[in-house]
């Protein structure tokens, strides 16, 4: 689930790019770009949780630590390039 989730985050993320650069409204795009990238992490930490639950640490041991840097890079770039075009407005105007 988190994958497709995923997924949708960086589709609308670029949607959200795509209309800052041809003038149109991009607001709701930015919002749903970093909403999806929250409820990105919601599925992740819900699937990790599953794991404790039913106590396979084989596979909290193989995939935690390198899905932590992952998606610590990764919201770190989504909510860049959500929020550049609002920095880009900003610099536009001085």
């Amino acid at each position: 689930m988190w994958l497709i989730i995923g997924l949708i985050a960086i589709v609308v993320t670029f949607v959200n790019l795509y209309m800052y650069t041809a003038g149109k409204d991009y607001k709701l795009a930015m919002a749903m770009g970093l909403s999806f990238t929250a409820l990105t992490l919601c599925a992740e930490y819900s699937l990790v949780s599953e794991w404790v639950e039913v106590k396979d640490w084989a596979a909290l041991e193989d995939v935690v630590p390198g899905m932590e840097r992952a998606l610590w890079f990764l919201t770190i770039v989504s909510i860049l390039l959500n929020i550049a075009p609002i920095l880009l407005e900003l610099k536009g105007k001085k």
